[in-house]
């Protein structure tokens, strides 16, 4: 089993930024990839950003620019710049290794005036 820790989020103003942090733990293995989702109602749950273990990235083309996913080991972060109101959503962290998939509780972004 893999644990997933989430934090940051809230509320910003368009134009601002956020950061969103993600730690695992427990049985992980290499290679794996560590990545964001963000879903809102209605809608599925769509890829904002992706890191492998070995430093491969790839970006949602709404994001690219202004998003930066990084990692320090287990950890991952996502970088948010440039925020505007489309991003709001509820961001989940993704761990996946192997056949297993693990997912975070969700961290809420809203960006609004």
């Amino acid at each position: 089993q893999v644990q997933l820790v989430e934090s940051g989020g809230g509320l910003v103003q368009p134009g601002g930024s956020l950061r969103l942090s993600c730690a695992a733990s427990g049985a992980i293995f290499r290679p794996n990839t560590m990545a964001w989702y963000r879903q809102t109602p209605g809608k599925q749950r769509e890829l904002v950003a992706g890191m492998t273990s070995g430093g491969g990235t790839n970006y949602a083309d709404s994001v690219k620019g202004r998003f930066t996913i990084s990692r320090d080991g287990d950890k991952v972060d996502l970088q948010m710049n440039s925020l505007k109101r489309e991003d709001t959503a509820v961001y989940y962290c993704e761990f996946r290794q192997l056949y297993s998939e693990y997912w975070g509780q969700g961290t809420q972004v809203t960006v609004s005036s």
